[in-house]
């Protein structure tokens, strides 16, 4: 049965080419999959070493990981296979993360709640007490390989003005290694003006504010609203005179209702390809979803191999 709504798009995303190649320029990271037994993350890491961006380490239980991969055909005897069931799985992958036994950890079957407590927890040495992670899509269309990188669409909840700070930065390091010099960043909001009855619009203007002092290597404009991001057109008849007008690198949302929202649409109803990473901890946490179709869980890895090797 066809899908009910006709602005869904029927184009097939691809992997930006320009990713692709930048993360094989890079080593080979060892990659922490966690619960991989069952039949979806073994598919998705089997592609990534498939491409040359993973090396993988299966972690969970035993049994199911070789049941799993027996129904895919897929010959494990040369991987690491480490049996940690359930719970246990996200607690040996941070482990191995932490004594530099992986570079990146893929989540498998296990939901996000238990595999982020599994690793993100100060106790789990991943990060320091005060660090704050965030959580990056990276989306290209259908027809150019230039990114939209989307922040925080999976992680933070509900973002103190702090953690959008937190998230702008990850952001900015991230497009820098990606080799965007000086970043463009768009802070997210219904209307370009300042409003106190509109809270999101006086914190993206104090986030505006402290990027001028703390990010000196990006071009932060906010409170923006959406027509002017995309749109230099819109940016002229309104009178608003910003560099990052129609030409955005980053656009940071305000909660994880609209970021998941805005990338959701941009999957299916334009066809764009998303790879997203967690940031901010010691290696990068690759967030696979079920629902994504490869070139995304390639983009998502490749995303993970650049972000384990450094800037560009």
């Amino acid at each position: 049965m066809p899908d009910p709504y006709p602005f869904l798009s029927a184009t097939l995303p691809h992997c930006p080419q320009r990713l692709l190649d930048q993360a094989r320029s890079l080593p080979v990271p060892r990659v922490a999959l966690v619960n991989a037994g069952a039949e979806n993350p073994l598919i998705g890491i089997r592609e990534a070493a498939e491409v040359g961006l993973a090396e993988p380490i299966l972690i969970g239980d035993e049994t199911k990981i070789r049941t799993a991969a027996e129904k895919l055909d897929y010959d494990i005897s040369q991987l690491r296979l480490i049996h940690a069931p359930q719970a246990e799985a996200a607690v040996k992958a941070a482990e191995l993360a932490r004594t530099g036994q992986a570079e990146a950890i893929m989540k498998g079957q296990v939901h996000t709640s238990t595999f982020l407590k599994g690793l993100l927890p100060s106790k789990a040495g991943l990060r320091d007490k005060n660090t704050r992670c965030g959580h990056v899509f990276h989306i290209t269309t259908p027809h150019s390989d230039r990114p939209l990188l989307l922040t925080d669409g999976a992680l933070n909840v509900d973002p103190s003005v702090e953690t959008r700070q937190a998230c702008l930065s990850l952001a900015v390091d991230l497009a820098q290694t990606l080799g965007i010099a000086q970043p463009k960043a768009a802070l997210l909001a219904p209307t370009e003006d300042p409003i106190p009855s509109v809270q999101n619009t006086m914190e993206s203007a104090a986030i505006a504010a402290w990027a001028r002092d703390h990010l000196p290597q990006a071009i932060v404009a906010g409170p923006i609203a959406m027509d002017l991001i995309l749109s230099r057109q819109a940016a002229q008849v309104k009178g608003y005179d910003s560099p990052v007008a129609g030409d955005a690198d980053i656009m940071v949302t305000p909660n994880i209702t609209t970021g998941n929202a805005l990338f959701k649409l941009m999957v299916l109803g334009m066809g764009c390809c998303a790879g997203g990473i967690v940031l901010g901890a010691r290696v990068p946490i690759l967030l696979t979803s079920r629902s994504q179709q490869a070139p995304a869980r390639i983009a998502s890895a490749a995303l993970g191999v650049i972000a384990a090797g450094g800037r560009a």
